[in-house]
C-alpha cells in the first residue's frame, strides 16, 4: 500500500511539473564558443519556409513550361521526320539544322532560368543571414561567447553549445517570414 502511495505521489508530481518544464524557453548556454547549423536555421525558419514555398512555385512553373516545350519539340521532330522522305537531302539538312539550333537555344534559355532560380535561392540565404545577424549577435553576447561556428565544420562539440533551435525561435519572433524585410528584389 505504501509503495502505491509513493508511485501515485511521484506520478502526480511529474504530471504537475510537466507544463512548467514545457513552458520554459530554451536555455541559452554560457560558453565562449557556440555552434549553429546555418542551413537548418534557414530551412526551419518562417523566412526560409516562405522562400522555399515561393521558389517551389516558380520551379513548378518552369517544370510545366519544360514539359510543354518538350511535347511541342517532340511533335515538331516527328513531323519533320515524316517530311524527310518528301524532301531533298540538302533541304532536309537545312531544316533539321535549324531545328537543332532552335532546340539548343531553348535548352540554353531554360537552363538559364533554372540557374536564375538557384542564384535567387543563394541570394535569399545570404539576405537571411544578413537580417538574422543582429539576432545571432545578441545571442552570442548574451551567452558570453566570442564566436559562433558552423556546426558541420566542428569535429567534436558539446551539443549544449548548439543554439540552432533557439536562434530559429528568436528569428521567427523577430523576422517572421521576412516579407517586411528588404531582401532580394523579385526581378534579380
Amino acid at each position: 500500500m505504501r509503495w502505491n502511495a509513493l508511485r501515485i505521489t511521484l506520478l502526480a508530481g511529474a504530471l504537475l511539473s510537466a507544463p512548467f518544464v514545457l513552458a520554459q524557453e530554451r536555455v541559452l548556454p554560457q560558453s565562449q564558443i557556440l555552434t549553429v547549423d546555418r542551413d537548418l536555421m534557414f530551412s526551419q525558419s518562417l523566412f526560409g519556409a516562405r522562400v522555399a514555398q515561393e521558389l517551389a512555385a516558380e520551379e513548378a512553373v518552369l517544370l510545366a513550361e519544360n514539359r510543354r516545350i518538350q511535347a511541342e519539340l517532340t511533335a515538331e521532330e516527328k513531323a519533320l521526320t515524316e517530311k524527310r522522305s518528301d524532301m531533298e537531302a540538302d533541304a532536309f539538312r537545312a531544316v533539321a539544322e535549324a531545328f537543332d539550333a532552335r532546340v539548343v537555344q531553348i535548352r540554353t534559355e531554360q537552363d538559364a532560368k533554372a540557374a536564375n532560380l538557384e542564384q535567387r535561392r543563394q541570394r535569399e540565404q545570404e539576405a537571411f543571414i544578413r537580417v538574422a545577424s543582429p539576432i545571432l549577435t545578441t545571442l552570442m553576447r548574451d551567452a558570453g561567447a566570442s564566436v559562433i561556428l558552423e556546426r558541420r565544420q566542428v569535429l567534436l562539440r558539446d551539443p549544449a553549445v548548439d543554439i540552432t533551435s533557439l536562434a530559429i525561435e528568436r528569428i521567427n519572433k523577430t523576422l517572421g517570414d521576412g516579407r517586411s524585410q528588404s531582401t532580394v528584389p523579385e526581378d534579380q
